[in-house]
């Protein structure tokens, strides 16, 4: 656990009493704070008062005259479509507003750091996609080269229930546009930009907002380093502020598209090669087409950002290379489940919408394709011009017939469940083929998250294959 710092003998008042909200308030007791919690469920209070923390209703007048500040939970509304009420009333009586992000990157160094041979380094992602495989292929490659690492933020632990750094540790955090938006603090070492294409535009007033919402993490400390994808416009002109000229080596420029060799450090991947380019020269290269936890373009770019990240601590090309080969990928994001008579079973049930389905069907050949769910407006149309690689498709749920008419000449059978379209999909494969789970819909007409969706595919799969 982090002490929140700053805070000594003051009120603090915790909205929100999930995980988030209850580490915070344990947090802020540790440093010598006041929590004053609530949160508008009447169930996470009882919870919270069971562990030691009686809730107080922040919605009722005078309560604010003495509150220090208000941390705020990261799914709560701040400012669009509207502010939670507590949260207006916080404003409007001048109380600061704040997370568990601004409160870790104030309470995180200490006076012990002070005996340390080698300071504790924070290394923050952010970004569209691929920021979950990012932060983990990161965390991968330093626990490979033996560096002192912990996980935290929306993977892994609360940044503020982790442990207190170690002499040369690096934390390596995954922050949304929530988190980014909110904190009042934000200094990591190296900052990293995957990508950008519109998400979450109702919590940021749009798609200007949302990509404000990312430049903040850096821009409020200014970061040593910066690794930033430079696909899109927004990422150009973020590397282009961040850059003091085309020499400028404190930002790394990472692209899938584009070779960057003539910039002051560049890491960029083509036809399946990651080069790693330095005032000219190039420093080192992986073929990225062997390593089975990276399969397509997507996770070239994922891998182009770690690979930037963790050169920024003086890791050998040779080293991530090793370390990149033993990574097995996140759960539900690619994750090779198996393989039985040449045929691979994969579990992209994280693919909700057509944007992720589609990087997912780019990145395998002789696709058996498992589709459909919850699904979401215009379902599957815009799928039609890469369709080239799928054999057939099964289709589950309850999109499954308006899935059927949007796939052209494409062969489909109508399964309902995940248990007929494994099924049905191992009987037709032959040698080469690739079952391929991406929904390109959400889950909640079958399952509870996209989690329980993947996990139901990988338990089916694993039966078959063990069967």
């Amino acid at each position: 656990m982090i002490p929140v710092q700053g805070f000594t003998d003051k009120k603090v008042a915790v909205l929100g009493l999930g995980r988030t909200g209850l580490a915070t308030a344990v947090a802020l007791e540790a440093g010598g704070a006041i929590p004053v919690v609530w949160d508008d469920n009447e169930a996470a209070r009882d919870a919270a008062e069971k562990q030691g923390y009686p809730a107080t209703d922040l919605h009722k007048a005078g309560v604010w005259e003495d509150i220090a500040t208000l941390i705020v939970s990261p799914g709560i509304p701040h400012l669009y479509p509207e502010p939670n009420p507590v949260v207006r009333n916080a404003i409007a009586a001048a109380v600061p507003v704040d997370n568990d992000i601004g409160l870790f990157f104030r309470s995180f160094a200490t006076y012990e750091w002070d005996g340390f041979d080698v300071a504790p380094r924070v290394i923050a992602i952010t970004g569209s996609n691929g920021k979950s495989t990012t932060a983990a292929l990161i965390h991968h490659v330093l626990e490979h080269a033996k560096r002192p690492t912990q996980l935290a933020g929306n993977i892994g632990r609360g940044v503020l229930d982790i442990d207190p750094a170690h002499d040369g540790e690096v934390v390596v955090l995954e922050l949304s546009s929530y988190q980014t938006e909110l904190a009042r603090s934000l200094t990591p070492d190296v900052a990293v930009f995957t990508n950008l294409s519109p998400d979450h535009l109702d919590r940021h007033g749009g798609i200007g907002g949302y990509f404000a919402a990312k430049r903040r993490l850096f821009a409020e400390g200014g970061p040593d380093r910066a690794v930033i994808g430079v696909d899109e416009v927004e990422g150009r002109f973020l590397a282009n502020q961040m850059a003091e000229g085309p020499a400028d080596d404190r930002v790394i420029r990472i692209s899938v598209e584009t070779k960057l060799a003539g910039l002051g450090w560049a890491v960029f991947a083509r036809k399946g090669f990651l080069s790693e380019y330095r005032k000219g020269r190039q420093m080192g290269s992986i073929d990225l087409r062997k390593i089975k936890g990276l399969p397509g373009a997507h996770n070239h770019q994922n891998a182009c950002a770690a690979y930037g990240a963790v050169r920024t601590l003086g890791i050998a090309p040779k080293v991530i290379e090793a370390a990149f080969h033993t990574f097995g990928g996140l759960a539900h994001r690619s994750q090779i489940v198996g393989t039985a008579n040449g045929v691979t079973y994969v579990n992209d049930s994280k693919a909700t919408n057509v944007d992720a389905a589609e990087k997912a069907l780019l990145a395998f050949q002789n696709i058996r394709w498992i589709a459909g769910g919850q699904g979401k407006t215009g379902g599957i149309s815009s799928l039609a011009p890469h369709l080239g690689n799928v054999r057939k498709a099964y289709l589950i749920g309850a999109s499954a017939d308006e899935f059927a008419g949007q796939l052209g000449y494409t062969p489909y059978q109508i399964c309902e469940t995940m248990q007929q379209a494994v099924a049905a999909a191992a009987k037709d494969a032959e040698d080469g083929d690739t079952v391929l789970l991406a929904p390109a819909a959400a889950s909640f007409d079958q399952y509870k998250s996209f989690e329980h969706r993947g996990d139901d595919f990988t338990t089916i799969v694993t039966a078959l294959i063990d069967g």
